[in-house]
């Protein structure tokens, strides 16, 4: 009897162990990314500027060279309802068939650039490194985006919604990647931004072809507070869209009569 108490006591010791490692590991993992945002920061006020994507020297406060900027794989071409790369220009405007044979809860989706090449390199540095000045070029994308969008619809959206993280993925990269995003843009715009709230933590929907990811997320999030007549919702990249068109969804439960998913990049179909 004593043995098998001595046993549990040692295998709950050894589980404490592991466990207390874990968070020690996740404790220093935190400690060097803020280490290296205040290294970055530091190096952007001594250094001359440079481009992101070449690292030549640019001017004033910008982050890419002209160069760069006009090769950067624009998605001009596109699905306005979901913001899938159509592939030619007479394509331009036009629905893609996923949303004619079923439409999404967005009314549209901006999605400047394609996922692909140095988009990738840019959203895995932001994303898994943690890297602020990736994500200061992402907002400036995404920014223009909006901006550019707002000729055509002056009331685009009232307020930003951000697609909520998984809980398990953000407590590994040590923040919230789209959360982060979206506080920044409203800060720009100056737009309110409203939680939205995960119901399940829902498998990854890496692997997942287009009718799967879209029952991993069915009725996944929530909207607790009343929303404006238009909203944003706002994520990194757009695979599918499954994701944000579950987030929209939940929106337009909360009150929002349109919905605008924006995303810095879109998959191509090919790759998905």
């Amino acid at each position: 009897m004593l043995t098998g108490r001595r046993s549990a006591m040692a295998e709950h010791g050894n589980t404490l162990l592991e466990r207390s490692g874990a968070n020690r590991q996740t404790a220093l993992k935190w400690r060097f990314r803020r280490l290296l945002r205040g290294v970055n920061a530091a190096l952007e006020q001594a250094l001359p500027g440079y481009c992101t994507f070449c690292h030549a020297p640019v001017g004033g406060d910008a982050t890419w060279c002209q160069a760069c900027y006009g090769e950067m794989p624009w998605n001009r071409h596109a699905c306005e309802c979901c913001g899938e790369p159509l592939g030619s220009a007479t394509a331009s405007g036009r629905l893609c068939g996923h949303c004619l044979r079923r439409p999404p809860a967005m009314a549209r989706t901006l999605t400047p650039l394609r996922y692909e090449g140095r988009m990738i390199a840019l959203v895995q540095r932001f994303k898994f490194s943690a890297d602020p000045r990736a994500g200061e070029v992402m907002i400036r994308l995404l920014t223009a985006a909006l901006q550019q969008a707002q000729r055509r619809f002056p009331r685009l959206g009232e307020a930003i919604v951000a697609v909520p993280g998984q809980r398990e993925r953000t407590h590994e990269r040590g923040f919230d990647h789209a959360a982060w995003l979206a506080r920044r843009l409203a800060d720009r715009l100056e737009l309110p931004l409203i939680p939205a709230r995960r119901l399940a933590q829902t498998p990854s929907q890496r692997g997942l072809d287009r009718r799967a990811r879209r029952r991993n997320v069915k009725d996944a999030f929530v909207v607790a507070h009343p929303l404006p007549a238009s909203v944003i919702v706002v994520d990194d990249v757009m695979t599918t869209g499954a994701t944000l068109d579950a987030l929209a969804r939940a929106c337009r439960k909360a009150g929002a009569e349109s919905v605008t998913a924006l995303a810095l990049a879109r998959t191509p179909s090919a790759r998905i």
